[in-house]
């Protein structure tokens, strides 16, 4: 008979073969998938080999016969894994080693059925961790019939067999086989038994989750402040629900495919001669509109909440004011730099934010700026010679008007509604722009930030907002009213018909 070492060489070989002459490029997308079964299968067994050759031998003199401080450095050395890789392997092995009797006889292992499921190669080491894991923290609260019902339950989703409990806890196979599950699938059914079987165990838990409790700002790194810590299950809630409110919003919003734009008199006019009326603006078929990642996103989600928590009346003051962040900029910086706002860039010059001591552009104060206040102070030889206030901020009266008027960000293809946004003077306050509803336009945080940069420029004609987009997106170039800001009574001539 071949050695298991010998046998391990010819499979190594018939996967040398596999690997040899491109065979692999010529497989269609169907074969492709059919090789990836194939390749998970062979991988779970193999992980099933290195945990049953080190269960089986001896836990403390098998390393030191290799030579090896312990089982971890052992594994990253014969197995080429890192230490985290190591040290998985070796929690499964404390789970499905045998123990040797007085006697000699091998004794069931703390998981049984599951290392069955290893060994058959239908749950690989991430599979077993995570099922097993649930369990693990409440197995001194168990009895030792939960435990047998709990392996039994596990294992048998894990060969893709449904699971029931009854009214005894004893975990029974309800169907045929069906599709495999997934490692985090295992691990959601462990957690349902771990709390069925210990319902009491949830009050530690959630004890041991408000000792954890925590957030961290780190220092400035390359520009960006780290974010660690941990939030409480009801906490990471409530956030995913606000960043889903605004990433995604599906309240009473325009009809889809969103923002529409209206033909107006003489050459902007939005039909063909054919007199086609059909806009064909209103639904790029390159969807780049957003080519923000999603944590990209979740970031700029999480600035607009910030700024609404900051002005809402019930949020408590800092020194007397309301909690606004607050930006350190040069006048002559600041002025020169309202230029980036709209596209043509600015003279340079840095801005400094205290509460941070990070250096940020111009371009950012004035984006803070334009939906603040500047309070404007006159140093002479590092003295403080005068103070003085420019109140730019709309009040609330000017904001609901706004909200009413635009319904949403103004940028074609946002759909994040006007009160979540910030209003953005069309012309800059530090140019003569008043604070007027004729000069406001509602802008999400990320179009408002990015719109000196982003190709799209906004005008007020006769208070009603005009946008014209990127070459890209209208090779015209012409400017348009969204739909959803002109009036409802307002009738529109439509194009004139070919004859």
């Amino acid at each position: 008979m071949n050695s298991t070492a010998e046998l391990l060489d010819r499979v190594i070989a018939d996967l040398d073969t596999v690997l040899s002459d491109d065979a692999l490029a010529g497989l269609s997308d169907a074969d492709r998938v059919t090789v990836l079964q194939g390749a998970g299968a062979v991988f779970r067994r193999a992980e099933a080999v290195i945990v049953e050759t080190i269960a089986t031998g001896d836990a403390a003199d098998f390393p030191h016969s290799a030579g090896c401080r312990g089982l971890n450095e052992l594994l990253q050395r014969a197995v080429s894994v890192d230490v985290r890789g190591a040290s998985r392997v070796d929690r499964v092995v404390d789970l499905v080693r045998r123990p040797v009797s007085l006697a000699g006889e091998r004794m069931p292992a703390r998981w049984s059925e599951m290392r069955l499921a290893l060994l058959d190669g239908v749950v690989g080491v991430a599979g077993f961790l995570a099922a097993t894991g649930p369990i693990e923290k409440v197995w001194d609260r168990l009895t030792v019939d939960q435990r047998l019902a709990a392996d039994v339950a596990l294992a048998g989703c894990a060969r893709g067999h449904g699971v029931v409990v009854d009214a005894d806890d004893e975990g029974l196979e309800a169907d045929e086989p069906g599709p495999a599950p997934t490692p985090q699938d295992l691990k959601a059914l462990a957690e349902d038994l771990a709390s069925m079987f210990d319902p009491d165990g949830e009050e530690p838990k959630d004890e041991d989750s408000r000792r954890r409790r925590g957030i961290t700002i780190g220092r400035l790194t390359d520009g960006v402040h780290a974010i660690r810590g941990y939030l409480t299950p009801e906490v990471a809630a409530q956030l995913q629900l606000i960043l889903d409110a605004i990433l995604n919003p599906k309240g009473d919003g325009p009809p889809m495919p969103g923002v529409h734009f209206a033909p107006s008199e003489g050459a902007d006019a939005g039909a063909d001669a054919d007199g086609d009326d059909a806009d064909p603006f209103n639904s790029d078929p390159r969807c780049v509109l957003d080519d923000r990642s999603a944590a990209q996103k979740r970031h700029d989600a999480l600035a607009m909440v910030f700024g609404i928590a900051a002005r809402h009346q019930d949020m408590p003051t800092l020194g007397g004011s309301a909690p606004v962040l607050v930006v350190n900029v040069d006048a002559k910086d600041l002025v020169g730099g309202m230029g980036g706002m709209g596209g043509k860039g600015g003279n340079g010059g840095w801005a400094t934010i205290p509460g941070s001591g990070a250096h940020v552009p111009v371009s950012v104060a004035a984006h803070v700026g334009c939906a603040g206040t500047i309070q404007r102070v006159l140093v002479d030889e590092g003295r403080i010679i005068g103070i003085t206030t420019t109140d730019r901020v709309f009040t609330v009266h000017q904001r609901r008007a706004i909200i009413a008027r635009d319904k949403e960000c103004l940028i074609p293809g946002c759909h994040v509604p006007a009160s979540w946004c910030e209003i953005h003077h069309v012309v800059e306050h530090a140019r003569g722009g008043p604070t007027h509803t004729d000069n406001g336009v509602p802008m999400c945080w990320w179009h408002h930030r990015s719109l000196g940069t982003s190709g799209w420029e906004i005008r007020m004609d006769d208070g009603v907002p005009q946008v014209r987009g990127p070459r890209w997106w209208d090779p015209d170039e012409r400017w348009r009213t969204p739909r959803l800001s002109l009036l409802r009574n307002v009738h529109v001539r439509a194009a004139p018909m070919r004859v």
